[in-house]
């Protein structure tokens, strides 16, 4: 999903070498259970909109069976000037902040579906009006991702997916 930035005629857009839109999940982004070495993959953006002075992160998986999905990923306060993120950004990263996912740790923890279907995962970034939420690093994920999502002036996703066999 991607929008359309109106006043300068830009897409916001974001891509992935890692892990390209519609692509399966590249084995480096797994938890290491599945085989993997639990990196974040390497984002890049485009178009933010204007009055962007900060962007957001986050990582979802819709298809996780709790009901509400499965945040894997909300990383915030990234600098305007910055637009893209290596591979493998670590927990303890200072250029950013990075709140308590759901697997109960600070920072990117890769797909580990139960096996069963695919599961889509939807990377985003977020283009925000200020230069710091206001959120302190480590909070749980549903307080960063309120200030987010209540003050993001536009966001651009893609989804990869994986699946483990039943």
């Amino acid at each position: 999903m991607s929008e359309n930035v109106t006043e300068t005629d830009q897409t916001f857009a974001l891509t992935s070498a890692a892990t390209p839109a519609g692509s399966v999940i590249a084995p480096q982004q797994l938890v290491e259970a599945l085989g993997g070495e639990n990196l974040s993959p390497d984002l890049a953006w485009t178009g933010a909109p204007e009055g962007t002075r900060s962007y957001a992160i986050t990582c979802y998986d819709p298809d996780a069976p709790t009901g509400s999905g499965f945040w894997h990923w909300v990383a915030w306060d990234i600098p305007a000037a910055t637009l893209s993120l290596p591979v493998g950004v670590a927990r303890e990263d200072s250029s950013l902040k990075q709140a308590v996912n759901d697997f109960g740790n600070v920072g990117f923890d890769g797909p580990e579906p139960p096996a069963g279907p695919p599961h889509r995962y939807q990377f985003s970034v977020h283009a925000l009006p200020t230069e710091s939420l206001g959120v302190e690093q480590g909070v749980p994920n549903v307080q960063a991702r309120f200030a987010i999502f209540s003050q993001q002036l536009a966001s651009t996703s893609l989804t990869a997916r994986y699946q483990v066999s039943a």
